[in-house]
């Protein structure tokens, strides 16, 4: 990612705080729209999912500038994703789903070069994930 990138996406998500609860009501909702298949794996409270899921975003986006700091956490998390019956064909699923939700949640805000970032940082982050997960040939597949 470029720097440019970086600040892009940094600071696209900064305006997605204030309604994160929201943001990740429509995540979930379009997640399992577009993958009902994946809805089983999560069993417990979505509240609470919520909360994760944002938390890990806030830590992810304020890694980008150095990602070195966010690796180890990305690798275990991978690793409990497994656990949980995550698949690497899941990885683009979840992408366009986060994609999808961030245009919403933007509006007018949504560029195409904002879109590139997002999608880079997401490309980065879920094919480092998917390699930690179930190694480099499983990643690719």
């Amino acid at each position: 990612m470029t720097p440019q990138q970086v600040t892009l996406v940094q600071e696209s998500f900064a305006k997605i705080v204030p309604i994160a609860d929201q943001a990740a009501m429509i995540f979930y909702d379009r997640l399992f729209e577009i993958a009902p298949q994946v809805r089983p794996m999560f069993k417990g409270d979505m509240a609470e999912q919520r909360r994760k899921l944002m938390a890990m975003l806030a830590v992810v986006v304020k890694g980008l500038s150095n990602l070195d700091t966010i690796l180890p956490a990305a690798s275990a998390l991978a690793k409990r994703h497994v656990a949980y019956g995550a698949q690497a064909a899941h990885y683009p699923v979840v992408g366009a789903a986060l994609l999808w939700t961030l245009e919403k949640g933007l509006g007018d805000s949504w560029t195409p070069d904002l879109a590139r970032a997002w999608g880079e940082a997401y490309g980065t982050l879920s094919g480092y994930m998917m390699a930690e997960a179930y190694g480099h040939a499983s990643a690719a597949e």
